[in-house]
């Protein structure tokens, strides 16, 4: 197989430890303290499945991020764990649909072998903007991948489905949004931490966009109810709280 040029779509969330909460009527997420990282499934799989690509088969690999300067410390670390170079679209998106599309518009002259995304964003959760990605440059999308193998120039992939797994082959190129399991997570290096600062970083104007979709409303989660313990030689009360409280016999 000769080399391949990836490309892989990081993202800015939430520290998962950071309280949540909103303003303006629940309209707006409030971003006073919060604390943002990589979103872990494009950092701990989609880039680290890249570089292993990579180390077997050579070629390049750019991380490309939607947002404004503040993504910027989430892109060095993405330099710093391997990546080759990076570009950020100067916008803060408007929805899934404009995140796709500013990256298809770099995307669509540059050739790329295999496009990655995570499978979903940790607070948003939707699995949007890979097949949005696919669709808009008419390529092949594969989700929720947790395994890839190559030989010669066929790419093996198994894949989450409901209720099982599913294994298919394909050849570059495509789009590809990775699942726990397809790579293990790499911490950077001084010497990668050190690199990272010199390392290409381009910023591009952002395409216009038309957004589809627009945020209603936040509304956090129901709070998690307690929990009762219950002596295992005491089965009549066991019985009794199934019965009478949880309503499940």
């Amino acid at each position: 197989m000769n080399a391949m040029k990836q490309l892989v779509c990081i993202s800015k969330t939430p520290d998962t430890t950071s309280r949540i909460s909103f303003v303006e009527d629940s309209t707006k997420f409030d971003t006073d303290g919060i604390q943002y990282i990589m979103n872990p499934y494009d950092e701990w799989y989609a880039l680290v499945k890249a570089l292993e690509v990579k180390e077997q088969v050579g070629g390049s690999i750019t991380v490309i991020n939607v947002g404004d300067a503040s993504s910027e410390q989430i892109i060095r670390k993405a330099l710093a764990i391997g990546a080759d170079d990076a570009i950020r679209v100067d916008k803060l998106a408007e929805d899934a649909g404009d995140v796709a599309a500013q990256i298809a518009a770099v995307a669509k002259n540059e050739a790329y072998d295999l496009i990655y995304t995570g499978k979903e964003t940790i607070d948003y959760n939707n699995s949007e903007v890979g097949s949005r990605i696919a669709a808009h440059l008419d390529l092949p999308f594969i989700s929720y991948a947790n395994a890839l193998s190559i030989e010669g120039d066929t790419f093996t992939i198994a894949r989450d489905i409901e209720g099982g797994s599913e294994v298919l082959t394909i050849q570059a190129p495509f789009v590809l949004s990775a699942s726990k399991g397809l790579a293990e997570q790499r911490i950077p290096n001084m010497r990668g931490i050190m690199m990272a600062k010199r390392k290409p970083l381009e910023v591009k104007e952002a395409v216009a966009y038309q957004a589809t979709s627009k945020i209603v409303e936040y509304e956090k989660p129901e709070g998690r109810t307690s929990c009762k313990l219950v002596d295992p030689d005491n089965m009549n009360e066991l019985v009794r709280l199934l019965h009478e409280e949880a309503k499940v016999i």
